[in-house]
């Protein structure tokens, strides 16, 4: 998050601006400003794209909110050059919770340009399509739209846009979830590759980065479910680590140097008296070092904020969990007292060895025969096979 500017939150979700965002601005005034020659219609055109983001941020609130009601928490909201994303926690488990989550922004557009059109009617304004052209005298008129548009192209039952979340839904509630995401994903690489074709047919440049930009999210989708099939119905227990390295809130940077060159860890819980408190990540470590100096307490510097986990959690969740909140290493506490670490890397090592016993067997691998076959022990008793972490 630190290549975007917190610009406000509603409702507890932090706005997020990421800063490629202020390009399209200046590409926006750019163009409106050589089309026309005129300050005024390049500040239009800009306030037409800035009209466009708010929008945005609505329909993602849409789907926030609507997920809070499921008791999904959202961690932020960052608005992007192509779009915005509201960061979920999760991904429900059930198909009809996800259903109306996904289906939760769309109906935000749907909304806004009915209220706007209601607006055109009353005030005598144009309801034509030309306006998008004219973001100066039909603004309104614009933005009903883009709302418009917005809401139909979020529909199409593709991966990433909402339409294959909502797919996936619907056949969930028939199938699987791993076999209703491949049916999703499978429709959704169609949907691109036909995009494509009509591209290079074409010659148009939009159309074939959205046939892209389908393509890899269906990829993305399919890969996630994967992982979670493997995750589901195992307990954090089986997959975390308990040989590791630890400080605590009396060690120095240059201790957790030390403690960085010794071994094989990344990340460190940082300890008092026994309960966690914090934890120190490389990347933070060498930060301080070169802004702080070695002799600084880690507890100035760590994480204090980093959730924990229990042995039994059900490791999909926390899995999730760990993408949403882009961490690597989590605590496991058991009455208090840290018992583990889970890291992504030894999450892909579970499902590395899930997947070939299951290619093996040309079944689902019965957990127990995961359980008497540990990871292997690192040097300094980690478990590790040098294989790389999950994306």
């Amino acid at each position: 998050m630190k290549r975007s500017l917190r610009v406000g939150s509603v409702a507890g979700i932090g706005i997020f601006l990421h800063w490629t965002f202020l390009l399209l601005v200046a590409a926006i005034f750019a163009y409106y400003y050589v089309q026309s020659q005129s300050l005024g219609a390049a500040l239009s055109g800009m306030g037409l794209i800035l009209g466009v983001f708010v929008c945005v941020i609505l329909h993602e609130l849409g789907h926030a909110l609507t997920a809070r009601r499921f008791g999904v928490p959202t961690r932020s909201i960052t608005l992007y050059p192509i779009g915005g994303l509201a960061r979920l926690e999760r991904i429900p488990s059930e198909p009809m919770k996800e259903f109306w989550i996904a289906i939760g922004g769309p109906a935000v557009n749907v909304v806004i340009a009915f209220a706007l059109a209601l607006v055109l009617l009353v005030t005598g304004g144009t309801l034509a399509p030309v306006a998008l052209e004219a973001p100066g005298s039909h603004a309104l008129a614009s933005l009903m739209w883009i709302n418009a548009v917005l809401a139909v192209f979020n529909m199409l039952p593709a991966f990433p846009m909402d339409g294959g979340r909502v797919l996936r839904a619907l056949l969930a509630l028939r199938w699987d979830y791993a076999q209703a995401t491949q049916t999703a994903a499978n429709v959704g690489q169609g949907m691109a590759v036909l995009f494509g074709l009509v591209g290079i047919m074409t010659w148009n440049p939009v159309l074939l980065f959205i046939a892209l930009f389908v393509y890899v999210g269906a990829q993305q989708e399919s890969k996630q479910a994967m992982y979670r099939a493997f995750t589901e119905g195992t307990p954090v227990r089986e997959a975390m680590v308990t040989r590791f390295a630890t400080l605590t809130v009396d060690d120095t940077l240059d201790d957790a140097v030390d403690a960085l060159l010794a071994g094989t860890d990344h990340d460190f819980p940082v300890l008092e008296a026994g309960t966690v408190v914090g934890l120190l990540r490389r990347k933070q470590l060498i930060q301080a070092l070169s802004e702080h100096g070695r002799d600084t307490p880690v507890a100035e510097v760590a994480d204090a904020d980093c959730f924990t986990t229990a042995p039994s959690a059900p490791l999909d969740e926390v899995f999730q969990q760990m993408n949403a909140r882009s961490c690597s290493t989590v605590p496991v506490v058991d009455g208090g007292q840290l018992v583990g670490l889970l890291t992504l890397e030894n999450v892909g090592e579970l499902i590395m060895v899930s997947s070939a016993l299951e290619t093996r067997s040309h079944s689902r691998v019965p957990r127990d025969q995961l359980s008497e076959a540990p990871l292997r022990e690192r040097p300094d008793g980690a478990a590790s096979s040098g294989a790389p972490p999950v994306p």
